[in-house]
């Protein structure tokens, strides 16, 4: 690494949002730490990174799901001197109720939406806060502000990853330092992670709803000079999170036990 740029840590850093993350701030003079699963994807984008911003990277193969690759990236963090940023991005979602699908899934979705992003940013803090300086940003979704049938662990997590977020911006501005964190709340992006489940763009809003990755990433970016807690990008899911937040309870669960059939089809598990 080169002591003289800043380094950013990206989680989920393969494809999507984490890779848009670490291009945008290539471009930007950073340093990188790309940590994910799929070691060819990381090492194509390192190329790449290095080719056009001159960047240097670091590929951190893991599965923050598991505890032994978990504390690598956790000591990685801990040591590195010219950390600057931590982007927690990996992430997954299922299908299906529940009671009806198999525990496996939720079990590694709590391990990396809540676990993975507790003890990478406390290692991060800890270096940050001790330098004075830089930031954390943790995805997390629109769907943090509402729950759905079928995805009750995405849900969840995402809205824990909220609070979680809320809770340390208080506690750095209490103890007065300048370094920032964001709850990062995109919708429907263009990425794998809908791929993965299933999901036909098209049938979403005709696509309308569909963000590029990249736009989502420079709202954060935009966001996170502001020194912005939430950044929802695009006006839609503005509006949506507006209204999710001043809506009744009851009448939200109303809406969402008695909408359309379809809805609820798209929920049920093992549909493709």
């Amino acid at each position: 690494m080169n002591d003289a740029r800043p380094l950013a840590v990206v989680t989920g850093a393969s494809s999507g949002i984490g890779a848009a993350y670490a291009r945008a701030l290539a471009a930007r003079g950073y340093d990188l730490a790309l940590v994910a699963r799929r070691e060819d994807r990381l090492k194509q984008l390192a190329q790449e990174l290095e080719s056009r911003w001159h960047a240097n990277s670091t590929v951190l193969v893991a599965d923050l799901a598991n505890a032994a690759d978990l504390l690598r990236v956790e000591e990685f963090l801990a040591g590195a001197k010219s950390l600057a940023m931590l982007v927690n991005n990996a992430g997954f979602g299922t299908r299906g109720r529940f009671f009806e699908s198999p525990l496996a899934g939720h079990d590694a979705m709590h391990r990396v939406h809540v676990l993975a992003t507790l003890r990478l940013t406390h290692a991060a803090l800890r270096n940050l806060v001790a330098q004075g300086r830089g930031s954390v940003v943790n995805v997390a979704s629109v769907a943090a502000f509402v729950a759905l049938p079928g995805s009750t662990s995405y849900y969840s997590t995402k809205a824990w990853v909220t609070c979680f977020t809320e809770g340390l911006y208080l506690e750095l501005r209490s103890a007065c330092s300048p370094v920032r964190v964001q709850a990062l709340c995109p919708g429907f992006t263009v990425t794998e992670f809908h791929d993965v489940l299933g999901i036909d763009r098209k049938t979403v809003s005709g696509g309308a709803w569909w963000m590029p990755a990249e736009e989502v990433v420079e709202a954060s970016l935009k966001g996170l000079e502001k020194g912005t807690l939430f950044v929802v990008p695009g006006w839609r899911y503005k509006l949506v999170v507006g209204l999710l937040r001043i809506l009744p309870r009851r009448v939200l669960h109303f809406v969402l036990l008695n909408g359309p059939d379809r809805l609820r089809r798209e929920r049920r598990p093992n549909e493709s």
